[in-house]
């Protein structure tokens, strides 16, 4: 099966986010020096302390980047300068917008692996992202015996070898968006929620705690960028999706 990739598009003149839209927005973490030193100048004290915890000076740089982009971004849908804008976070790590007001509260995520990251927008509803390299695992089936469900472990030992990878990186990228969007309204294990996992099934959430009904208010759409990447979307209800490539 030939599989299609989204085409992201470049920042509209007038950017406009709509209650029935989400926008989803790919970036590269790769920039030049003249962008990195723009971008990190929009951080916060606490961010570029938070930066200063990696070892590695390419992922503190992609650190800084990635948070650098979320705020441009954010900033450019509330005509807020992007080092003006403060963040909270929930009881969980989860982030948020603090004292912003205005027609709609903007909801937000984002995820970043190796030099891609993703961020996705949209109004009043909670949202999750999760993107990884495509890569091999020497103890994926460990990983899936001890994180994946039930159903989930019975699904992805019935496939083929040459299935496994695509299965457990859909798999995983799915339970870590819907993680992230339940955020702090809900704190559920990775083990206690069913999600599609086989290559060319659609993405779904298909039970919380062995309950469907419970799960039917959530919708996952499948963000990968290309073959290098798997990401996924969770979503309280459907939405009219928008991609955006961005660029300084």
């Amino acid at each position: 099966m030939k599989i299609s990739y989204p085409a992201f598009s470049s920042k509209p003149q007038n950017l406009v986010l709509k209650h029935e839209e989400i926008h989803v927005w790919c970036a590269s973490l790769d920039q030049p020096v003249s962008r990195f030193q723009m971008l990190s100048q929009t951080l916060s004290p606490d961010e570029h302390m938070r930066a200063e915890r990696f070892h590695f000076e390419k992922d503190r740089n992609h650190f800084i980047i990635s948070h650098g982009i979320l705020r441009t971004i954010l900033g450019s849908y509330l005509s807020v300068e992007p080092d003006k804008l403060q963040f909270c976070y929930g009881k969980y790590g989860k982030p948020a917008l603090a004292d912003i007001s205005g027609n709609g509260r903007i909801c937000f995520n984002s995820s970043r692996s190796e030099w891609r990251a993703l961020y996705v927008f949209t109004l009043d509803r909670e949202i999750g992202v999760d993107i990884e390299h495509i890569h091999d695992i020497s103890e994926m089936d460990q990983i899936v015996e001890r994180f994946f469900s039930v159903t989930e472990n019975e699904v992805f030992h019935a496939l083929p070898e040459s299935k496994k990878k695509e299965a457990f990186f859909n798999c995983w990228t799915r339970k870590e968006a819907v993680i992230k969007a339940i955020g702090d309204g809900l704190y559920c294990p990775l083990d206690k929620f069913d999600v599609s996992l086989s290559p060319g099934e659609p993405a779904d959430l298909l039970s919380i705690e062995g309950d469907s009904i419970k799960a039917s208010g959530w919708y996952i759409q499948d963000l990968s960028p290309d073959s290098e990447f798997a990401a996924a979307c969770a979503v309280e209800g459907l939405c009219q999706f928008r991609w955006y490539q961005w660029s300084a």
